[in-house]
């Protein structure tokens, strides 16, 4: 892609106060089928309109990962979770509300049938306005093709993906540079199963 194109890709979006115009551009795009990328507080992400499995796929096809392996919805509000019917422990509810939003993503079991889901809120004023502006919830994952290194900047991301993406959002460099910590609480008992941001002590000590 010629760098002309590559300008009409990318839109610089203020991490406090990002542009509305941009932010209903790149919901627009989520909303018919398209992929964005966003930054966050942790690293930058791509995100697909949620409930639309044919997009979905292509993210997997985007980013070369398996398809065993599930995305995170990314959310605005935790009231999106009571729409799919999942179990909250106690100690979730205790990580919601001292790390929430923030680089956590929270593993929850589904009540009606068997499975899982992942859950963000990310504490980043541009992600939460672009999924709020689609509704509510994003499936996303790091703006990165799997076994990569997570970008933390847009033109890292860029470089990675380029025009598999419709539009690109740049606030700058992501201020932790890391991913979110995972905990998995599927099981008899919570699970970290990625350290990130925060350590193992952060989540365990908060029980």
């Amino acid at each position: 892609m010629n760098d002309s194109l590559k300008e009409e890709k990318i839109f610089s979006v203020d991490a406090d106060n990002p542009d509305k115009k941009i932010i209903l551009k790149a919901a627009y795009i989520l909303n018919n089928g398209g992929l964005v990328v966003f930054p966050t507080e942790t690293v930058y992400g791509i995100a697909v309109k949620y409930g639309d499995k044919s997009v979905e796929n292509k993210l997997y096809k985007v980013k070369n990962r398996n398809i065993d392996k599930p995305f995170t919805i990314h959310i605005s509000d935790i009231s999106f979770i009571k729409k799919l019917d999942c179990f909250v422990p106690d100690e979730a509810y205790k990580l919601m509300k001292k790390y929430w939003p923030g680089p956590l993503t929270l593993v929850l079991p589904l009540k009606s049938k068997q499975g899982k889901q992942g859950f963000r809120v990310p504490a980043h004023p541009a992600a939460l306005a672009l999924i709020d502006a689609a509704g509510g919830g994003v499936i996303a994952s790091s703006a990165n093709i799997s076994v990569r290194k997570s970008p933390v900047t847009v033109e890292q991301a860029y470089e990675q993906l380029a025009d598999k993406i419709d539009i690109y959002l740049d606030s700058g460099k992501t201020g932790y540079g890391k991913d979110s910590t995972v905990v998995d609480f599927s099981g008899d008992k919570p699970v970290v199963l990625r350290e990130g941001v925060l350590k193992n002590s952060d989540i365990f000590n908060s029980f």
